[in-house]
């Protein structure tokens, strides 16, 4: 009996938790208030007006996060040419996030979830009871705030340039001209 019980236990708190289904395409993206790597805070609304790639990722300085993280890195002069912000956003704190974004010089913000909520409302937490994590997905946000595209099979080495030509195809489908 005692066996049944504790396998139970082992199982009731590792099998993840997932906190909500992800906001739809085209629905507002939940607004956030977030400190960054610098302690600086951020908030959806300071990003109105351009075009923000949102990727939540797992951990600091693991694998794909690397990976992922160094990749925007690397096309960050793409994303600025046509006005596009990137944010990071994970549940570490704001020192893992000043000393990841140190380590491998990265030029853009990364946001310290620590309490899940934004997590949570974009349906990305996974709550293992004892350890929570964000799940590896992107929102692609338009200038006014809607969600135009949710990637929620994220391959770190193929994603920012996923992200880019996405961003790119919807600039261009909104500034052609209507036919007459």
């Amino acid at each position: 009996m005692r066996r049944v019980l504790l396998a139970l236990l082992i199982i009731f708190l590792s099998s993840p938790a997932f906190a909500g289904e992800p906001p739809a395409v085209g629905s507002e993206a939940p607004a956030f208030r977030l400190q960054d790597q610098n302690g600086d805070w951020h908030a959806l609304e300071d990003y109105r007006g351009q075009w923000l790639a949102v990727y939540f990722y797992p951990r600091d300085d693991t694998p794909g996060c690397t990976t992922e993280a160094c990749n925007f890195r690397d096309n960050i002069y793409a994303f600025k040419a046509i006005g596009a912000a990137i944010i990071g956003i994970s549940v570490d704190d704001v020192d893992s996030h000043k000393e990841f974004s140190d380590k491998y010089k990265l030029p853009f913000t990364i946001l310290s979830d620590e309490s899940g909520d934004t997590s949570r409302a974009y349906g990305v937490l996974r709550d293992f009871k004892l350890l929570k994590l964000a799940s590896r997905q992107s929102f692609l946000i338009n200038p006014e705030g809607k969600i135009v595209k949710h990637y929620d099979d994220v391959d770190p080495d193929k994603h920012t340039d996923e992200v880019l030509a996405d961003i790119k195809a919807y600039m261009a489908a909104t500034t052609e001209p209507a036919a007459s």
